[in-house]
């Protein structure tokens, strides 16, 4: 049987070390079973392992092989549409609902660090970068729409409040979320995996789910193995590939990449980001980065539509690297990677149930370290009885991408072409 082991990345060759996860043969019978050992399957792990049930979760891979163990890295509040979107397309009572637990996954994120003693470099501290009066027009807004919810941690960066936390003369200003901050991604999912082993769960890997027999105990099949369960949870995300046709219909996994430099000397590490925090930019293509705990300068951006990988990674993010830091021509890039998230047409995750007993959440759109930690939360709660919260997100609508398969990669990136320009115009 082949064997998968994470990709070459920053994220591989520091991780924390962890014990050799079985495959999955014969059958095993439990009350949950959860399809993917990333931040969606893991949370939910334990939050219903903390509620009595009996979990046991199946990774094709490896625990954070996909999205959640490759990611910029970065805590970033709300959903890749935010809470005005929803406020114009939902019935208010959801709009409130939905908008109300926009700021509640990082405050799990921060929770099960401290509950587990998690070891994965977080920081507090993120900002949003703006490169025109218009782009800080909308982050002022922003503010005012966050506050209405009780978020009170943004503060305004003028000019030259933002030269004291980013070293790049690209920004006429910004805002900084005090609740924001950042992480090395991988080295949270192997702790919150060796949080679920220590609870009594049981992580499979190299087991990937290749059928599932609906009914009123599902078994899910996997190359030499099945798992006989009263619940299934759905948590691959951009890798649970066509296991359930209806749900990859309305979603397109797409790739993102990002690099990291050498480690940079602390003089020039604090010259581009003295406070430490991660920054994103307004742009609807947007670069993020930060500094890892080695002082390397992780960089990240651009989206590759039904997710190819590149052949060079380095050619595609090292400009947009200098043009924000010029001052690192000189600078060895040690790693790239590459990733995919799942995206749904409206940016909005993508969360429901298929019959009474198999339940899902998935396309975060570039949105995902703290929605997913949410998303744990609210499918334990669903399995648990309590699923109001569950079922506001349930009712977001949700619909194909024009065209089918064959022509959803084309359309979307003409559509990202479009505001990808809007942004370098300025409009």
């Amino acid at each position: 049987m082949a064997h998968t082991d994470y990709p070459l990345s920053y994220y591989a060759a520091t991780a924390t070390p962890a014990p050799q996860r079985p495959r999955l043969f014969g059958e095993v019978e439990t009350d949950v079973c959860v399809v993917g050992a990333g931040y969606t399957g893991l949370s939910s792990a334990l939050f219903l392992l903390e509620s009595g049930f009996r979990v046991v979760l199946l990774e094709a891979a490896k625990v954070g092989f996909g999205a959640s163990g490759r990611n910029g890295g970065q805590i970033v509040n709300s959903y890749s549409r935010d809470i005005d979107v929803i406020e114009r397309n939902l019935p208010t009572e959801q709009a409130r609902l939905v908008g109300d637990m926009a700021f509640e996954g990082g405050r799990i994120l921060r929770a099960l660090v401290a509950r587990y003693n998690i070891p994965c470099d977080l920081k507090d501290g993120g900002v949003f970068a703006a490169f025109t009066s218009r782009q800080m027009a909308h982050l002022q807004a922003q503010k005012k729409l966050w506050e209405r919810y009780g978020h009170d941690q943004l503060e305004p960066l003028d000019e030259r409040d933002i030269r004291a936390v980013v070293g790049s003369q690209r920004y006429v200003g910004g805002m900084l979320d005090r609740s924001g901050g950042h992480i090395h991604p991988l080295n949270l999912a192997l702790g919150e995996a060796a949080a679920v082993e220590a609870l009594g769960g049981a992580i499979y890997e190299q087991s990937p789910a290749v059928r599932i027999e609906y009914g009123a105990e599902p078994l899910v099949h996997t190359p030499a193995g099945r798992v006989r369960a009263k619940f299934v949870i759905l948590a691959g995300n951009a890798y649970l590939n066509d296991l359930v046709p209806e749900l990859a219909a309305k979603s397109m996994p797409c790739g993102t990449q990002v690099i990291a430099t050498e480690p940079l000397d602390e003089t020039l590490a604090a010259s581009l980001l003295p406070q430490d925090y991660c920054v994103e930019d307004c742009n609807y293509l947007l670069d993020y980065y930060r500094l890892s705990a080695e002082r390397r300068l992780i960089y990240g951006g651009g989206v590759i539509y039904g997710a190819r990988d590149p052949q060079d990674i380095i050619a595609i993010i090292r400009p947009k690297m200098l043009r924000t830091f010029p001052q690192l021509r000189q600078v060895k890039i040690d790693y790239a990677w590459s990733g995919n998230f799942l995206l749904t047409l409206s940016r909005l995750p993508q969360v429901g149930r298929i019959g009474d007993n198999v339940y899902y959440s998935q396309g975060c759109s570039g949105h995902g370290v703290t929605y997913t930690h949410l998303a744990g939360k609210l499918l334990a709660e669903a399995l648990r009885g309590q699923a109001e919260r569950f079922d506001a997100f349930a009712a977001l609508p949700h619909y194909p991408f024009p065209g089918g398969r064959l022509l959803r990669v084309p359309f979307t990136a003409l559509g990202a072409w479009y505001y990808n320009l809007r942004d370098q115009l300025g409009v």
